[in-house]
């Protein structure tokens, strides 16, 4: 739990306090207009990085915004013998705009796997978190501890997902939006840790991405594969730290996944 302390500590002392009280000189545009950055981010990795220093000191960190400024602390994850990634907020375009569907983001890798993930939420002030082969669980600061599990299986008519379109390739965007109508319901929360809460708490039957940086999707897909999930990139092949594309497809089963990818991620 002290990782999910850390997280906690730093969200409340830095993210939650600017909440709504960003001026423009606070926000700033990365590589887009729909990739931003603001003081709270920074503030926030800044004080996730300074407490896995104390407590972590061997280990590789990898955040989002430390990549931002090195890139080559990217390249180093798939050969690290431990890292901690982190996303301090997961979401900033809302937060920015201040709306409540943020979190804060870590997972543990180790020797190019993931080995523990956990999702921080603000507003709620709770965790989703795994250990390999230990599970899924929802934990509150209390001590409850919630068990969690994917939803039943659905016929392709009937399922709820969500998914980004933004990084699709542009040739098949048009056909996978198109496909979309064979599901009940796509929706899109601009928050993958939040799209990852909905799946493994059985809200969902599925979520697809294309752009796979480690910081947005590690701590996810641990969760949802120990919550009993299937997950695998739109190959086939297993979702790996060291993966920045190729697109990713989890779902509740196999058999799910495989009429996803036959008959809506078609790209």
């Amino acid at each position: 739990m002290e990782l999910a302390a850390i997280l906690r500590d730093a969200a409340r002392a830095e993210a939650l306090p600017r909440f709504r009280r960003l001026d423009t000189s606070m926000v700033h545009v990365k590589t887009e207009a729909i990739d931003l950055v603001t003081e709270a981010d920074i503030a926030t990795e800044n004080a996730i990085k300074a407490r896995i220093a104390q407590w972590m000191p061997e280990a590789l960190f990898v955040g989002e915004e430390s990549v931002a400024a090195d890139p080559a602390l990217l390249v180093k994850l798939a050969d690290a013998e431990l890292a901690v990634v982190v996303d301090p907020i997961d979401g900033t375009a809302n937060y920015a705009a201040g709306l409540p569907l943020f979190a804060t983001m870590a997972s543990v890798v180790s020797k190019g796997e993931t080995v523990a993930g956990i999702i921080y939420d603000p507003m709620g002030d709770d965790w989703m978190m795994a250990e390999k082969r230990g599970g899924a669980w929802l934990r509150r600061p209390a001590g409850e501890a919630v068990r969690l599990s994917v939803a039943a299986p659905l016929p392709l008519a009937q399922m709820v997902g969500t998914s980004s379109v933004a990084f699709m390739p542009a040739a098949s965007r048009a056909q996978v939006l198109s496909n979309f109508d064979k599901v009940r319901m796509v929706a899109n929360f601009r928050c993958a840790g939040h799209e990852y809460r909905t799946f493994a708490s059985g809200h969902s039957q599925f979520l697809g991405y294309n752009k796979l940086m480690p910081w947005d999707h590690l701590a996810g897909v641990l969760i949802s594969q120990e919550a009993g999930a299937y997950a695998a990139r739109l190959d086939g092949g297993p979702y790996m730290p060291s993966h920045v594309d190729g697109g990713l497809l989890v779902a509740i089963n196999r058999d799910a996944w495989e009429e996803l990818r036959r008959e809506v991620f078609v790209f």
